[in-house]
């Protein structure tokens, strides 16, 4: 995916693209409370908070993640990235072929403030990169996956109403240093509507 991340714009949140000027405000955040980090890279300092954003410029530069900033009322309170950004290769002449949009992406890397846990902010986050995936890139599929172990992160999930796929066993390492199975959810397309209706109606209550 060549160009610019998308700008995606809700009501209280911002995604936008992450840049090194954001390394601060990164650090800032994440010092608030690191209580409910234990499965999550989070940045620890401001050196730290420049070589998380380095590596996923890098990332980005090679094609494999579309990190963002989150901002929820005009301050940056945390990070998700659209990850495994897929290209699918059609047979021949398939009228699906298509070279300006991917195929499949994944939802992840993504955590907040405390002060911005448990408020609509990943609820809308989520919409936000939900809408621009299915109604502006009309991928097949968007995945989401954690941590086997993280319960909080899995209830979130499954309340967007994702379908649970499995568990892959050793899957990738885990934040603490062991090996770590994940839990793959997925959203594709027929599922969308009831699950931007859901969404919706999250983010109209009080």
């Amino acid at each position: 995916m060549d160009g610019p991340p998308p700008l995606l714009r809700g009501r209280t949140v911002t995604l936008r693209g992450l840049t090194l000027a954001d390394a601060g405000a990164l650090a800032l955040a994440a010092s608030e409370s690191r209580g409910e980090y234990g499965y999550t890279r989070v940045p620890d300092s401001v050196e730290d908070a420049r070589g998380y954003i380095e590596l996923a410029l890098s990332d980005r530069d090679a094609g494999r993640r579309m990190p963002f900033a989150i901002e929820w009322h005009d301050r940056v309170v945390g990070s998700t990235s659209y990850l495994d950004i897929q290209q699918w290769r059609w047979p021949a002449g398939s009228p699906l072929q298509r070279a300006d949009c991917p195929d499949s992406v994944e939802i992840g890397s993504t955590w907040l403030a405390a002060s911005a846990q448990r408020t609509r902010c990943n609820t809308e986050a989520k919409y936000l990169l939900l809408s621009h995936a299915f109604d502006v890139w009309r991928v097949h599929r968007v995945c989401l996956k954690t941590d086997e172990r993280n319960a909080r992160s899995r209830r979130a999930i499954e309340r967007l109403g994702a379908v649970f796929e499995g568990v892959r066993r050793s899957d990738m390492p885990a934040q603490d240093g062991a090996v770590r199975s994940s839990a793959y959810y997925s959203i594709v397309p027929a599922e969308w509507p009831l699950v931007r209706k859901r969404l919706e109606e999250a983010l109209a209550r009080p």
